[in-house]
């Protein structure tokens, strides 16, 4: 019996006699069994020289990958430091130190130059009232005589009294106030009749006014004081 279709013994082993289908070609430089580098000349020359670009990029392709990771490594390694000893962040220490330390000098020294504008403004206006104090008392006394009384002087002590106030000059002492030796100056002693339940000794009459401002006394009050009756 003839076989249908007769092997042609020219065309065994040539690329028709192949069988068909997909055709897998190992290009792995390593022999998986043997474990030995394989004779790249084996193939053809364009898939040699395939390999050899594909080999080559990947190594490059590496070297550069394993560069940045190093470059990477070094930034991180300089933040790290830099968190622990970075000369800015000691820099803007020292400065936050300086400037709180300026503010609380500034706001001593204004508090300072406040206090001592008020204390020489005082001074200035107690000079001024203690050199007219010869005037004041005039005044005071040509008012006890009733020399002021509808005369044209009058006007004028009237002023005065009041440029006092507003300056906050005030004048203190009367007939009646318990002698104080903080505030008056008894220049006279005498016997006189006080009034019912006075306990102490008593301001009988004021010689010289005293002149205060706030809690500064200008001049005492010069006075006669009497004692009660036992």
């Amino acid at each position: 019996m003839t076989d249908a279709n007769p092997v042609d013994p020219e065309r065994v082993g040539s690329e028709e006699s192949e069988p068909t289908g997909p055709r897998v070609t190992d290009k792995r430089r390593l022999d998986p069994e043997t474990g030995k580098v394989r004779d790249t000349h084996s193939g053809s020359g364009a898939a040699v020289q395939a390999e050899v670009v594909s080999d080559v990029v990947a190594d490059e392709a590496l070297e550069v990958l394993e560069a940045e990771v190093v470059t990477e490594d070094e930034d991180v390694e300089e933040i790290v430091e830099g968190d622990d000893v970075h000369p800015d962040t000691t820099l803007a220490a020292d400065l936050t130190r300086d400037l709180q330390r300026l503010q609380a000098e500034y706001v001593n020294y204004k508090k300072r130059v406040d206090r001592d504008r008020e204390l020489h403004r005082d001074l200035a206006v107690a000079s001024v009232v203690e050199a007219l104090l010869p005037v004041l008392d005039d005044i005071h006394l040509a008012r006890q005589h009733g020399d002021l009384e509808g005369g044209p002087f009058s006007a004028i002590a009237d002023k005065l009294d009041g440029i006092l106030t507003k300056i906050g000059v005030e004048r203190y002492g009367q007939p009646g106030d318990t002698f104080d030796p903080n505030v008056h100056e008894a220049l006279m002693h005498i016997e006189a009749e006080l009034a019912e339940g006075t306990e102490g000794t008593t301001v009988v009459q004021v010689l010289q006014p005293g002149y205060r401002m706030g809690q500064r006394i200008i001049r005492v009050a010069r006075v006669a004081v009497a004692d009660p009756q036992t």
